[in-house]
């Protein structure tokens, strides 16, 4: 593909989806990574990007920017599954189990539809219809409690705010699948949602463990709010994809580092 051409189409996923990885790209385009960071760095220097560690953003747009959850869920399906199942094996007869909202703790919420009887606490309108109509390969075993707290709506229907922090001080759980917007060495586990930061800090204060679902995609993105440092996950689900530095700095200051087997190939 000419260079116009591969400029134009990374500026179509720029504008598209606000924050694009390079390696999504380089799929996209079928040229190499190294070909699309020099694409890359020239639209920058135009001012039509902005460069973030792994990839580009509209200029000054990524830390605020939100995106749907309908966008969000056809993104890294196969690396969401893969942490989704080994996230699922943690989970047991009896527990209590807080879900955040989100695609990654979503995928994990259709595992555990048909697993053990536990009660299920979430901000999660998807992750609370889940349970409630089944999975897509069939009805749901009717066993599981599912508590959904309420609140204000956000564009990845989370129900956040002052309602869903104060239910959350009242509840006690054995874990806390925490789905995160970024994750990076300095500003920690991040979202681009305020309320939804506060919303996700009362959930781990309400939880005996933490464990974020995050895949290689949000290492090096930096939501406007910061929920969490790395120090305070006892554990940390990712793909393969995950690159050699970050899985460096995450087995340092992260609990437990897991690498969900399986993913793309």
């Amino acid at each position: 593909m000419l260079q116009a051409a591969r400029h134009s189409a990374i500026l179509d996923a720029v504008q598209r989806e606000r924050v694009v990885r390079v390696s999504e790209l380089a799929l996209l385009l079928g040229v190499s990574p190294m070909t699309v960071r020099r694409d890359i760095e020239a639209l920058e220097e135009t001012g039509r990007v902005e460069r973030i560690h792994g990839g580009a953003k509209l200029p000054g747009d990524a830390s605020t920017h939100e995106p749907g959850f309908e966008l969000k869920s056809t993104q890294l399906t196969a690396e969401k599954h893969a942490i989704a199942v080994e996230a699922a094996s943690m989970v047991h007869e009896g527990m209590a189990v807080g879900l955040s909202a989100g695609t990654t703790t979503w995928a994990l919420a259709k595992e555990l539809v048909d697993g053990p009887r536990i009660t299920v606490v979430t901000n999660s309108v998807r992750i609370a219809e889940l349970f409630h109509h089944g999975a897509s390969s069939g009805p749901a075993r009717f066993g599981s409690t599912v508590i959904l707290i309420g609140g204000e709506r956000t564009p990845s229907d989370a129900l956040v705010g002052p309602i869903a922090t104060s239910s959350l001080k009242q509840l006690h759980l054995d874990v806390l699948f925490l789905g995160v917007h970024g994750m990076d060495a300095r500003a920690g586990f991040t979202t681009p949602n305020l309320l939804e930061a506060e919303t996700d800090r009362a959930f781990m204060a309400s939880a005996r463990s933490t464990v974020v679902l995050a895949d290689h995609s949000k290492w090096g993105m930096a939501g406007i709010a910061s929920i969490a440092p790395l120090e305070e996950a006892d554990e940390l689900i990712s793909d393969a994809l995950l690159g050699e530095d970050a899985r460096r700095i995450l087995g340092e200051r992260v609990g437990k580092l897991r690498i969900a087997p399986g993913g793309p190939m």
